[in-house]
């Protein structure tokens, strides 16, 4: 197993949420946001952020004259992950930047775990050995219903992924997951109601996350 990586300095957050959910339009709303406010921050997504990762990022989301197995996906995914963390993440935190990624290991959980059926106690060890322990600090989850979400990727025909073509079951699976997850760790994972507007959603989200930093700067500052 790898080993388990130091504290580093900088900030990591996620944003999770079924296929449709707004969060990657949100993650370059939040990112701009802490960036006016004087903030370094990378912005990057998975799978993908590097060269190599963005390549197996195509080998997952392209449609395939053979299927994918789910142990398949769960490779791909968790190899991307490693190359991501090593090149761009990791260094990135090691500098003190607020790391703010399109997608993470929950939604490793959510679609190979819950939805495909793999072994969540396995995913979960096999994740810890991708990123070394690493996890983060904050992940925001961005629900709606799944036919909502379904209909605004299907406005975007030449954008839809091999995953946009799962069944609806799939994806009520998924979003079932993701709120799973949220239960069991209330403390890292705040659900957003996607459901709203744009811009709606982009103020709660600021809200949250500023007042979020300000608390946890105001608890490292007694542990010191």
């Amino acid at each position: 197993m790898a080993k388990q990586r130091s504290r580093t300095a900088g900030i990591f957050i996620t944003l999770e949420g079924t296929e449709g959910s707004g969060k990657s339009t949100q993650a370059a709303h939040l990112a701009q946001a802490l960036r006016s406010e004087g903030h370094t921050v990378l912005l990057t997504r998975e799978p993908g952020g590097t060269p190599v990762a963005e390549q197996l990022r195509a080998v997952l989301l392209k449609s395939h004259a053979e299927t994918l197995a789910a142990e398949t996906e769960a490779f791909v995914i968790l190899a991307a992950r490693r190359q991501h963390i090593d090149q761009i993440i990791a260094p990135a935190l090691q500098q003190g930047a607020i790391v703010i990624c399109d997608r993470f290991v929950d939604s490793t959980l959510a679609y190979q775990g819950y939805a495909r059926g793999l072994d969540l106690k396995t995913l979960r060890i096999m994740n810890t050995w991708a990123t070394g322990g690493l996890a983060p600090n904050l992940t925001l989850l961005f629900d709606l219903p799944v036919a909502t979400g379904l209909r605004r990727r299907q406005r975007d025909a030449a954008g839809q992924n091999r995953l946009d073509r799962e069944t609806k079951r799939f994806h009520e699976t998924v979003r079932a997951g993701f709120l799973e997850l949220a239960r069991k760790e209330p403390r890292r994972i705040k659900p957003i109601n996607a459901a709203r507007t744009p811009g709606r959603i982009a103020e709660t989200v600021r809200a949250f996350v500023f007042d979020w930093l300000k608390t946890s700067r105001t608890k490292s500052d007694r542990r010191k």
